[in-house]
């Protein structure tokens, strides 16, 4: 058993996402915000700052004149992909590491978290729901528990595989099982005292859907969706993610179509370019 004393502690210890990154989410919430509202939350971060223009004016988007402030960048590539360039940029040296616990060495999950925002953006697309940017962050710094309980699963994992295996567990089963946590449960907790908001909150403690009541929710199915997909892939898959359980019902209940997912999935596959860069310039 995992004590709560302890992970609370670990989590102030934790390095936190940069505030920029949900003030952007606020105001990008709000309908009557500008492009200028938007590129005002950004320019007061010099550290994303200069990496955002450095990303904008690379050989990659190809500007014809570089870019030489937050609102020229948003003028040049629009709102959408200076918006991911900063969230990306957020999350990077947070979830970078190697994470011995779930399987995943370094740059592993750094690659899944990016891919999966990605996706999770192109079903939120599909779905058209509004709120975009919000599920791509959510879907990228959704696994933000396992930072903290790798190292607590590490110390169990005979005990996880052998639930898994012989006792026909999830991955997330074993892991609350035995150390009485979950990692979705964690993340929350962490975006709870990162005073994310109470949508990305939900989005990341219902990520793998074990509560029914949230099968409806169309934002959480979109990361779930975007989750799923990832394994199918093979993308940045550890050992969770070889005890994983689909919900076919998600899909008819939120009309999604096998040949949707197909769709989305070679969409992604065009793209991979565009996501290796972004993994790139973080």
């Amino acid at each position: 058993m995992t004590s709560l004393q302890v992970l609370m502690k670990e989590i102030k210890n934790l390095k936190p996402i940069p505030a920029v990154a949900n003030q952007l989410l606020a105001v990008v919430d709000n309908p009557d915000s500008s492009m200028e509202d938007i590129a005002n939350v950004i320019q007061y971060d010099p550290m994303i700052t200069a990496s955002v223009l450095k990303s904008c004016n690379s050989a990659f988007f190809g500007l014809k004149h570089p870019a030489e402030s937050i609102k020229d960048a948003v003028n040049m590539l629009g709102t959408d992909q200076v918006i991911e360039l900063v969230l990306i940029k957020s999350g990077a040296e947070v979830l970078s590491g190697k994470h011995e616990g779930y399987g995943l060495e370094k740059g592993d999950m750094w690659t899944y978290s990016v891919s999966s925002a990605v996706i999770a953006k192109q079903v939120a697309i599909k779905m058209s729901l509004k709120n975009k940017n919000t599920i791509f962050t959510s879907a990228l710094i959704k696994d933000i528990g396992k930072i903290i309980l790798e190292k607590h699963v590490s110390g169990v994992s005979k005990k996880i595989t052998e639930l898994v295996e012989n006792k026909g567990y999830s991955f997330q089963e074993a892991e609350k099982s035995l150390l009485k946590i979950d990692h979705a449960e964690l993340g929350a907790m962490i975006a709870k005292m990162w005073k994310f908001s109470p949508r990305m909150i939900k989005i990341i403690r219902h990520h793998h859907l074990t509560d029914k009541t949230m099968l409806k929710d169309k934002e959480v199915a979109a990361v779930y969706l975007a989750d799923c997909i990832c394994m199918m892939l093979g993308s940045g898959v550890g050992a969770d993610g070889l005890a994983y359980r689909f919900k076919g019902q998600l899909m008819k209940d939120h009309g999604i179509s096998a040949n949707d997912v197909s769709m989305i999935i070679a969409e992604f596959g065009i793209n991979m370019q565009e996501v290796d860069t972004l993994l790139n310039m973080a």
